[in-house]
């Protein structure tokens, strides 16, 4: 699939910030110049890339939660394998998380470390978080400086020990210092004391059965959510920080954000493809494939959820791709309470997404604005991905909204095929990805080199 400078996209339905309509996208020197009619003519020497009756071009889709894992964890998954399986699900952008690593990008060697290792393994663009942990308040100004897009702490242990959480003490000065740096910090908004409490009640419990998700669910109750998003909150309103919820879930906490977002606290929150499409009545005995933290709730809270995308409560749908090797997974077992936490899902996210939305009569607006605009937005990467308008990189996904396929191991690209959509018929066959108009993916192939740039913040 070779290179080529300047194209010529035509397409009867294409996604702009003005609604889907027919259009020809003119790329040049990887940007979009112009966005005309479906009859406009190619430049001289340019080619023209015709899609199908059925098929719509949309911006390629930005994920700002992605655990890549390298260096360190390489075998939980990795620059080329996650890159690779982001490309043949339309995504173009993706934002490695801080941890998972070895070293964490907790300082400025952690993040050279990371720079390093990324280096020519990446089918896309990719940007990096730091991170806030004890002891590191002198290191994020260093970091900043370094390019990352912003700031992750967790208020509850991560489940790694070289990223321990912070406390209340300890994420005062962080924010404070991260204000003053017009920096955003992203939260794991999860606290310890009534998951704690949650795990004494259920030691006692005479049904307690560590193969039942119920169990499980159980011990990651919907008040250490709510409690965590207060804290946040109060502390945004105190030292005026910029914050954003990660992988929300719990649907007792939206009245609070919601309120607090009217009165002017700088707070946004992201959720995930499986709060919106599985639900805690419906998980297996033994599946462990579908745990993470916090975990998938019950029906009526993800209706909630849903409601809460639809009003502007929750800005935009992310991956937290968290994948690790099957036996981390405890599958022969099936133990909830010993699986490591973590659902891939990265090469997935567009057909889920569309899938529901699909069902519920939901747009291709939609679709674009809480998979490619909003997570641009929050990293302030909306100067240039996640739309297609002129002066934007011609970052693009073509596909197939109509198409239906079966999850089935041999078409997952991430380094480990497990995942809780194994089986699921999904609508939503992605044809080919552009990334700045050269096409790195189609129809399962991948282009021989990868192409994607390492993004350093502020720089254009």
């Amino acid at each position: 699939m070779p290179a080529t400078s300047d194209i010529l996209i035509r397409a009867r339905r294409v996604v702009t910030p003005d609604g889907v309509r027919p259009a020809s996208i003119r790329v040049s020197g990887g940007r979009i110049r112009a966005v005309e009619s479906l009859d406009a003519a190619p430049s001289d020497g340019s080619d023209v890339v015709e899609a199908s009756e059925e098929a719509v071009v949309m911006p390629g889709l930005v994920d700002t939660h992605v655990h890549v894992n390298e260096p360190g964890r390489t075998d939980w998954e990795g620059f080329r394998t996650a890159t690779r399986a982001a490309a043949a699900g339309g995504v173009t952008t993706l934002v490695d998380m801080p941890l998972n690593s070895i070293p964490p990008t907790t300082t400025l060697e952690g993040l050279q470390r990371k720079l390093e290792a990324a280096r020519g393994q990446c089918h896309m663009d990719v940007g990096f978080w730091g991170g806030v942990v004890p002891g590191n308040l002198s290191e994020l100004p260093k970091l900043q400086e370094a390019g990352v897009v912003g700031f992750k702490c967790f208020l509850v242990p991560s489940g790694v020990e070289e990223f321990p959480h912070v406390t209340e003490s300890e994420l005062r000065p962080a924010m404070r210092a991260l204000a003053e740096m017009d920096a955003l910090l992203i939260v794991h908004a999860e606290l310890p004391g009534p998951i704690d409490a949650a795990i004494e009640q259920e030691v006692i419990r005479n049904d307690r059965d560590p193969r039942r998700f119920q169990t499980f669910l159980r011990t990651r109750p919907r008040a250490a959510e709510d409690e965590a998003i207060n804290l946040v909150i109060r502390l945004c309103r105190e030292t005026g920080a910029r914050a954003h919820i990660v992988h929300h879930s719990s649907s007792d906490a939206l009245g609070a954000l919601r309120e607090a977002r009217e009165s002017g606290v700088r707070i946004t929150a992201e959720t995930c493809p499986h709060y919106l499409f599985f639900a805690a009545e419906d998980v297996p005995e033994g599946a462990t494939e579908f745990k993470c933290c916090p975990p998938i709730r019950e029906r009526e809270n993800r209706k909630k959820l849903w409601a809460a995308l639809e009003s502007g409560v929750i800005d935009m749908i992310v991956s937290d791709h968290s994948p690790a090797p099957p036996e981390m997974k405890a599958i022969s077992a099936g133990d909830f309470l010993e699986a490591w936490g973590g659902i891939s899902s990265l090469q997935l996210r567009l057909a889920v997404v569309w899938t529901l939305l699909k069902e519920r009569g939901l747009s291709l607006n939609q679709l674009a604005e809480w998979t490619a605009r909003q997570p641009a937005h929050l990293v302030r990467l909306d100067k240039r991905k996640g739309a297609i308008e002129e002066g934007c990189d011609a970052d693009m996904v073509i596909w197939n909204p109509e198409a239906k396929f079966t999850v089935e191991p041999a078409m997952i690209h991430h380094r480990h095929k497990l995942t809780p959509y194994m089986g699921q018929e999904l609508y939503g066959v992605v044809e080919a990805t552009y990334l700045r108009g050269e096409k790195i993916y189609e129809r399962g192939e991948f282009s021989e080199s990868p192409v994607g740039h390492l993004i350093i913040a502020g720089e254009d």
